[in-house]
Parts: structure tokens; C-alpha cells; sequence
């Protein structure tokens, strides 16, 4: 795991957050969930990033899930220990505070298919290959994917995905709304970038209140929802991005985002 900056303007605010351990086509093990818990953890604590792009340094795979050969040693005891750590590396992806994407070329099965489900955009190249597979190995989707796919996709989509623990062509995965846009094969990160780029112009304070108001407000009624939208609203009207942003627009110039 690594995470890569950018020095070209319209990149300066975009951090990378990199899948790499390529030689097992990014299996999560311990370690690599240790390794994500940790750099998404520092990406959220740092304000100057404004979007983050999940690739894989493996052009044939995003992630394939669990490392099943080290769970496959594991007792009982050691699974459970294993655990809150998982849980952690998913969750910290899925909390990062700004818009996150996920650029999926080739196999995101499991919990690789449930990293990229916890970002906010999926980019899929053609050939990718996406599922969430876990019942044909005796377990369950246990990084998200029962609670995310359904909210994407609707009950009997993610139903009929996850019980059939079929693995879905990038096309078919677009037509039911589990990914968001399909590009030529290896040009997944590549468009993920350019999507990254356009967002990271906007204001930081605007585009995490947005993100915590459509995620804080997806889940409740409509009338808490709008209220939700009005803390988030008073949170950015009164910032000085706000501020700039308003003058920047009355002056005809690129605004400069002061960020708070």
C-alpha cells in the first residue's frame, strides 16, 4: 500500500491511494490491512486533499479479496482477532471525508469489489471482472458488501448478485448500477484522474460537507435528511471558501480555495 502526490496544478490536491502487492494480486492480508487502516487514516487527517483515486499497481487486478491461503492457516481465535482489523481497512475507506474513487481494471472479487463499494465513484475498464463471491466459500460479504451493494443497486439486484455469488463483466455491472462508468480497458485510472481533477477545483469545505450530508442523509426520512443538509449548509455558507468563492465568481477568476 502507498499513497502517491501529484505536482501538476490540477493534481496538486489529489492523493492516490495505491493497492500494491501485485504479487498476489493485492489479496488483503494482515498486513495489507494494517497498511490501509493506516494510510487512510492519514488521508483523512490531511486538509490539503481534496479527492482520493484508489488504483492498483497490478494492470490485470484491482484486488481480489481476502488472502485466503494466510486465512487458511488461521484458527478460529485468529480470526476473530483478525477481525476489528478488516473492519478498519474497510471502513477507513469507506470514511474517508472527501470524494474518493475507484479505478478498477481486471479482478475486484470480495473484498476487493468492497473497497471499490466504498468509494464514491467506480470507474470500471472493459474485461474488468466484479463480484461479490464470498458464499461460494463459506462466508458472507463481510467488508460492507451487504450493506453497500444493496444501497446502490436496490435489494433484489444486490440479492440475486451476492446469493448467486456471481461474477459480474464490467458491462453487466454498469446496466445494474454497481459500477458508474465503464472506459476501455487500462483506462481506468487514467479517466479516474481526470475525474479527480475536475472535483479537486472545487472547495474542500463544500465537497466533504456535501459528502457527509448525502451520506449522513441517505438512510433517514426526508425531514431529517433536509436538516442534515442545513447543518452541512451552515457549515460551509459561513466558511471563508464561501467567501472566496462568491468573490471569485464576481471577479471573473479562478478561485483560491482557502479550505476552511
Amino acid at each position: 500500500m502507498r499513497v502517491e502526490r501529484f505536482d501538476e496544478p490540477g493534481l496538486a490536491h489529489v492523493a492516490e491511494l495505491v493497492l500494491d502487492r501485485p504479487e498476489s494480486l493485492n489479496a488483503v492480508s494482515t498486513a495489507m490491512a494494517e497498511a490501509i487502516r493506516d494510510a487512510t487514516s492519514s488521508l483523512a487527517a490531511d486538509d490539503g486533499v481534496r479527492c482520493v483515486v484508489l488504483t492498483s499497481s497490478h494492470p490485470k487486478a484491482f484486488c481480489v479479496g481476502a488472502d485466503l491461503k494466510e486465512r487458511n492457516a488461521f484458527t478460529d481465535a485468529d480470526l476473530v482477532q483478525q477481525r476489528p482489523l478488516a473492519r478498519s481497512a474497510y471502513g477507513g475507506v469507506l470514511a474517508l471525508p472527501m470524494p474518493v474513487i475507484a479505478a478498477v481494471d481486471g479482478f475486484a472479487l470480495g473484498g476487493g469489489f468492497e473497497l471499490a463499494l466504498s468509494c464514491d465513484v467506480i470507474i470500471a475498464g472493459e474485461g474488468a471482472l466484479v463480484g461479490l463471491p464470498e458464499v461460494g466459500v463459506g462466508v458472507i460479504p463481510g467488508g460492507g458488501g451487504t450493506q453497500l451493494l444493496v444501497r446502490r443497486v436496490g435489494w433484489s439486484k444486490a440479492a440475486k448478485a451476492i446469493f448467486s455469488a456471481a461474477k459480474m463483466p464490467a458491462t453487466e455491472a454498469l446496466g445494474m448500477g454497481a459500477v458508474d462508468e465503464v472506459v476501455p480497458a487500462g483506462r481506468a485510472r487514467d479517466r479516474a484522474l481526470e475525474l479527480a481533477r475536475a472535483i479537486a477545483a472545487n472547495s474542500p469545505v463544500g465537497l466533504r460537507n456535501a459528502k457527509r450530508a448525502m451520506r449522513l442523509g441517505s438512510d433517514v426520512d426526508l425531514a431529517s435528511g433536509l436538516e442534515i443538509e442545513d447543518a452541512c449548509w451552515r457549515a460551509t455558507a459561513f466558511s471563508g471558501d464561501r467567501k472566496e468563492g462568491v468573490a471569485a465568481f464576481a471577479e471573473k477568476r479562478t478561485p483560491n480555495w482557502p479550505g476552511r
